[in-house]
């Protein structure tokens, strides 16, 4: 056999087996069964996929204008987000990031933190492949000593040798560790740099000065889709799948899985999109769509970022919430952690639009955020949730800048949102907004129990007279 008849035996038999499950798929589940669980699959899957093209932007392609550094090393930025930071919506640009993606699955990884001052906030976010906030180190959550925290996998059955702060599971088999390093100010910059060298990750068995483990098996890392298309393109569900191979089952997630399987979504498999009948084709896209409407409905009613943002546990099987927060700002802390007023639409249910309005943000005397850190005000522009370009790059308003910035007469505080400059007698309480539709968010970090309790509440945006 020639080589062109070995391709086109090898290509025939490729769209047999993509014939056969088509086929198979037609009698086993219709296209309107098919549709349900597609919107299934999207709802549950959505920040796994979402996670999935951040990571790959920021660990894995290292052509990516976005890539922070390779698997089980850290990445600092000396710097905080700007509008040139595309790739996640939402960012923070309070704290400097550091970055890692931890590889677990041939052993455990040791993170060691540094003791730094008192006074300073930082947090490493454990983050794991469905984007549950799993575990917190830092200020809040172990105090400013350090210490060495050994991160194992789900399979690692071994025992804390000496020196070990604390052992945290994940149940996945990657973790993306998020560190925040509070800056006080523009000249703090070199204190932060200092801060982050002495963050460490290395292996357990280097931490042991032992013998490695045999490598866990090479991937093949599939391209993500943009963020466009992953809410409209089929090949969601692929993606979907190839993550989930490193996620054991979760029991409280068994059926809802096993559903998956019936239009394919299979751990470590993939589906020809392209030989899907059209009636099967039409429904995945369907389900996805009836996914979204579920994510948008369930969005329009949540006033805080705060309760969808969070462990395993705040969600009790309500995935659509977890999609919501990955909406709204994938990688968003517990709200334990900071607490994030989201700032969407007006009383009247109305869009906040800065090209036809100018708002004004006011705390009362005695009235600011109850934190035991800090707060921050960050504006963004919709849709795409970016952080907004402007002459005085200024991207928000946060508590270190209380100094510099005017009270009121009566020890209150004026924030001005608008596209122009109030006036020099106003500038430096100005929240620089985008000419058109805007989403503000109100970052609280380490709250205070009056936060968390619904005691105090973010004030509303008010229109200017």
């Amino acid at each position: 056999m020639n080589v062109k008849m070995k391709i086109a035996s090898m290509l025939s038999a490729a769209a047999l087996i993509a014939a056969a499950f088509t086929q198979a798929s037609a009698a086993d589940v219709t296209p309107a069964e098919a549709r349900a669980i597609a919107k299934d699959a999207y709802v549950f899957g959505f920040p796994i996929v979402d996670n999935y093209r951040v990571v790959h932007a920021y660990f894995i392609d290292t052509q990516s204008p976005e890539f922070k550094s390779p698997l089980n090393q850290i990445a600092s930025a000396a710097n905080v987000y700007t509008p040139a930071d595309k790739a996640v919506q939402t960012p923070n640009s309070d704290t400097p990031y550091s970055y890692a993606f931890l590889d677990l699955r041939a052993e455990p990884i040791v993170l060691t933190l540094p003791a730094i001052e008192k006074d300073r906030y930082y947090s490493v976010q454990l983050v794991d492949l469905y984007t549950h906030n799993f575990a917190y180190l830092g200020t809040r959550a172990e105090g400013n000593g350090g210490g060495s925290y050994l991160i194992a996998g789900p399979g690692w059955t071994g025992e804390a040798p000496s020196g070990i702060t604390k052992v945290i599971r994940s149940e996945t088999e990657f973790v993306f560790p998020v560190y925040r390093t509070q800056l006080f100010g523009p000249d703090d910059i070199e204190n932060v740099k200092k801060i982050q060298a002495g963050y460490k990750l290395e292996p357990l068995s280097a931490y042991l000065q032992a013998e490695a483990p045999a490598s866990a098996p090479e991937i093949n890392w599939p391209k993500p889709s943009t963020a466009q298309d992953q809410r409209t393109s089929p090949e969601f569900f692929n993606l979907l799948a190839f993550v989930l191979q490193f996620c054991p089952v979760n029991p409280a997630d068994a059926d809802l899985r096993a559903s998956f399987a019936k239009i394919g979504v299979e751990p470590g498999k993939t589906v020809d999109i392209a030989v899907l009948s059209p009636d099967m084709r039409a429904a995945l896209v369907s389900g996805m769509e009836d996914g979204q409407r579920e994510i948008d409905a369930v969005r329009a009613v949540t006033a805080n970022a705060a309760d969808v943002l969070g462990a395993r546990e705040l969600f009790n099987g309500e995935w659509v919430k977890r999609a919501v927060g990955a909406q709204m700002g994938i990688y968003g802390n517990s709200k334990q952690e900071a607490y994030y007023g989201a700032y969407q639409k007006d009383a009247a249910g109305q869009p906040y639009d800065a090209s036809e309005k100018n708002y004004t943000l006011n705390f009362a005397p005695g009235a600011f955020p109850p934190v035991n850190a800090f707060w921050s005000m960050t504006m963004y522009d919709l849709p795409a949730q970016l952080l907004v370009a402007n002459p005085i790059n200024r991207y928000l308003i946060n508590s270190p800048m209380l100094p510099n910035m005017k009270l009121d007469p009566d020890g209150g505080l004026t924030i001005y949102i608008q596209v122009e400059n109030p006036g020099p007698d106003k500038e430096s309480n100005w929240l620089p907004a985008p000419k058109g539709p805007f989403f503000g968010v109100m970052r609280l970090y380490y709250p205070k129990e009056e936060v968390l309790t619904g005691a105090w509440t973010v004030p509303p945006l008010e229109v200017a007279n």
